[in-house]
């Protein structure tokens, strides 16, 4: 398997919900684990914080979320099942996003700094989260990816949202008529 990236079209559809946690969702985990540090591998200034199995192009419900987004030697990641946004609350804060299927452009997206969500272990456990910040705006991220919903969704139409990274790992503002908008290899559009 490989990371799919935009324009392709599973990238926008909703994610099935998963009804039993077999071998074949424990080897989507896996491959999800495998593949985000093979490119995160390939871009030494960046993190591969999360990943979706629609990035994948497995259209199910299910995310991973790195235990230590601070530290790249830390490479363990959380298996989400099904995850629910049960409330996001707090303050909306724009922050810069990026996305493993969404080469090479960053953008300033507005979300929720507070959020509570319930999900699935690989065990079967159900769990609570309450996260703020950082680790919310991941989780946001990453569930928004299982309806079919990337972040430049969020942002487009704003040509001061959007970045793309320099070759010594700065991000600087995209030429949003050049690179942007209608780009098909971003949009997916005609």
């Amino acid at each position: 398997m490989e990371i799919i990236t935009t324009p392709d079209s599973r990238l926008r559809e909703k994610s099935e919900k998963v009804s039993t946690i077999d071998k074949e969702v424990l080897d989507v985990i896996a491959e999800m684990r495998r593949l985000s540090l093979e490119w995160e591998k390939e871009h030494p200034y960046e993190l591969s914080a999360a990943m979706a199995a629609p990035q994948m192009g497995v259209l199910k419900r299910i995310i991973i979320v790195r235990d230590d987004m601070e530290d790249k030697k830390k490479a363990t990641f959380t298996a989400l099942i099904n995850p629910v946004v049960i409330k996001a609350e707090g303050k909306v804060k724009k922050d810069y996003e990026g996305c493993l299927s969404v080469p090479s452009i960053y953008g300033m997206v507005p979300r929720a700094t507070k959020v509570r969500i319930k999900a699935k272990l690989e065990d079967g456990t159900e769990v609570r989260i309450k996260a703020t910040d950082e680790l919310a705006r991941t989780l946001l991220h990453e569930i928004d990816h299982l309806d079919g919903v990337l972040f430049i969704d969020h942002i487009r139409g704003e040509k001061d949202a959007f970045y793309k990274m320099n070759d010594k790992g700065e991000l600087v503002p995209a030429d949003y008529e050049k690179e942007i908008d209608g780009n098909e290899e971003l949009w997916g559009e005609k």
